[in-house]
């Protein structure tokens, strides 16, 4: 007998994995949590029945969300990433080396743990001396912050439960107010396809507060569609790489950073229409 997960990706759209083990389920006082052993993917984090991140893709989403912003900026020091307990995000910023400091402020300390367990080659960064770990409210923390951090990554759920408010214009003010005058801010903004309305939505709230705002895009296998969208807003750098790139992942590299705001055509009417 073959058990598989399935995930609801939108209200006509399934995604089935084949499981071989649940390794650790549990409700947190704000999500179920759950982490299965897959065929195809190796481990999968799932919250309130959504695939999070798989041992095997995970880069791809990571390397985009981390790396876009960080070359925006000409010189990050101090990042804040909003969300992402799995790690990934913060391990793919500390390759930068002018960073200096790393808040990581998530909400559910659970999804922190889980992921020491049982991904360990993405919570790698939680151990580095630069990194500290907030485990309260992101929407509170930012909005009680002022002038301190260089690059803001967002790097949230769907736009379900305790991170409604990540996606609201308000809160793109208060990250604006949280940031140096030449700041940087991306936001993951989910698939152009299976969840358009949301990313017009934050396009639209983001270029109230950031007078550059770009969307770029990239491959996410296991989310909604597999193609996956940041909007990346900044105070005052232009959208390209103001700094050499000399960082090359598994997915991100010089060629894609150059190329990262170059839309499809099908992406560009979407957002001149918005």
């Amino acid at each position: 007998m073959k058990l598989y997960f399935v995930e609801d990706q939108t209200d006509h759209v399934y995604l089935g994995v084949r499981i071989t083990d649940i390794l650790h389920v549990e409700q947190t006082p704000y999500q179920k949590l759950a982490v299965v052993e897959t065929v195809e993917y190796g481990r999968m984090l799932v919250l309130d029945g959504a695939i999070q991140c798989t041992e095997r893709d995970e880069f791809l989403y990571h390397e985009m969300i981390a790396h876009v912003p960080l070359h925006v900026h000409p010189n990050p020091k101090r990042v804040c990433v909003i969300g992402g307990g799995d790690g990934g995000t913060v391990r793919e910023v500390l390759r930068h080396p002018s960073v200096e400091e790393v808040k990581h402020v998530e909400i559910d300390g659970a999804v922190i743990e889980a992921s020491k367990k049982y991904f360990p080659t993405l919570s790698t960064g939680f151990a580095d001396p630069r990194v500290e770990v907030l485990v309260t409210d992101g929407v509170e923390y930012i909005k009680n912050t002022k002038d301190y951090f260089d690059v803001v990554i967002i790097d949230s759920t769907d736009p379900v439960g305790p991170a409604v408010g990540l996606f609201s214009q308000e809160y793109y003010g208060y990250v604006n107010n949280a940031l140096r005058e030449d700041g940087v801010i991306c936001a993951q903004t989910e698939s152009p396809f299976a969840n358009k309305k949301l990313l017009l939505k934050c396009w639209k709230n983001m270029r109230v507060h950031f007078p550059h705002v770009g969307v770029t895009t990239g491959y996410m296998p296991t989310y909604p569609t597999g193609y996956w969208s940041y909007t990346v807003g900044s105070k005052k750098h232009e959208l390209k790489a103001n700094r050499e790139v000399n960082i090359r992942g598994k997915y991100f590299t010089e060629t894609i950073m150059s190329t990262a705001f170059d839309l499809p055509p099908f992406l560009e009417e979407m957002l001149k229409n918005a």
